[in-house]
């Protein structure tokens, strides 16, 4: 398979469908998956699915009590359903997404290939790996020169044996605390950062003091903090202060859990904003001179979220929250930022 040089892709975007002007790229959301499987590794049988989603059970699975077995809601792995989805999508007005299944979550190179050609939404790749116990076994014993090897080739060679090539690096996991292999692996990310001059999505762990452990790390590496986005802030910090400390690094803070509007969160004990709450924090970042630090997504990665099964869809920001956010007083050069500049900016090679 051909490699593709740094030189060959610095101002550019990549797709799975080959290198693109990031001028194309439109609005993006960026962070979500299209095909997935975030089961816990042990739990991946025929027999841990559970039921069919019907509208008799789907707010359950979501709230997630009572029901013994739901692997299904955690299994993106229809693409005829896909591509209706990112039809819908692109129907409200989206352009691209940031596709960010990367190892440990089942990733499909050729089928985001196949959806992308189907659809005509331009779909880009993450690589690298989830958090520590979604890993291979065989991570445990790989250096940091071997994990960065691998990411380097998932951007300029192919990813997971195939010639479909990643346009992102992420999104990296971590937990609280922060394991050694998750360190290592986020130490080849940098390396993989520095070599192909892709962006780096981090998945942080849930401590509200966790993305600001991240950053510190990443400034100590003297990685770009420029060039690295942290998820999931809408279920990790819920004061302004951190929020702009963590802005003050350069990282962009990613809010990525629109659509999720019950206060429920089955994976720690928090109570989840709402998407008014979220731009509500999105303003005080704007206010303290960080729009450009800002970029927004639904991380859809349940199938109970999409809109066949019940759900508000890849196109919710689009059809209900954009025009919230003009009633809210956002203007449209804010909305060009966080949804069109800042990931244009973000995707493009440097």
């Amino acid at each position: 398979m051909t490699r593709l040089t740094r030189d060959d892709l610095r101002g550019k975007a990549q797709t799975v469908l080959g290198p693109v002007n990031p001028a194309g790229l439109g609005r993006t959301l960026m962070h979500e998956h299209v095909l997935c499987d975030i089961r816990p590794p042990a739990t991946r049988t025929e027999n841990d699915l559970g039921p069919e989603i019907t509208l008799e059970n789907v707010w359950q699975l979501n709230y997630g009590h009572g029901i013994a077995r739901a692997g299904r809601k955690y299994l993106l792995n229809l693409e005829d359903i896909a591509v209706r989805e990112l039809d819908l999508m692109k129907q409200d007005g989206g352009d691209t997404v940031v596709e960010l299944t990367c190892g440990g979550l089942s990733p499909d190179p050729a089928g985001l290939k196949r959806i992308s050609e189907g659809t005509g939404v331009q779909l880009v790749m993450g690589c690298g790996h989830y958090v520590n116990d979604y890993q291979e076994p065989r991570n445990h014993a790989r250096t940091v020169h071997d994990l960065a090897a691998e990411m380097i080739d998932q951007v300029q060679v192919g990813a997971w044996g195939t010639d479909v090539r990643a346009g992102m690096i992420g999104e990296i996991g971590c937990q609280a605390p922060w394991t050694d292999l998750e360190k290592r692996v986020m130490r080849a990310a940098l390396l993989a950062m520095k070599e192909t001059g892709a962006a780096l999505n981090v998945h942080p762990g849930r401590h509200e003091d966790q993305p600001q452990e991240v950053a510190d790390f990443i400034m100590a590496a003297g990685a770009p903090t420029e060039r690295v986005v942290i998820s999931h802030i809408d279920r990790t910090i819920f004061d302004v202060e951190r929020l702009l400390r963590l802005a003050d690094t350069g990282i962009t803070l990613e809010f990525d859990l629109f659509g999720q509007e019950s206060a429920y969160y089955g994976l720690s004990d928090i109570d989840m904003p709402n998407d008014a709450t979220r731009l509500k924090l999105i303003r005080a970042l704007i206010d303290h001179g960080h729009l450009e630090r800002v970029v927004i997504s639904h991380d859809i990665c349940y199938r109970t979220r999409l809109s066949v099964f019940g759900g508000h869809g890849y196109g919710h920001i689009f059809r209900n929250v954009v025009p919230m956010m003009r009633r809210r007083g956002y203007s449209e050069d804010e909305l060009d930022a966080i949804l069109v500049r800042n990931p244009r900016r973000l995707l493009t090679f440097v």
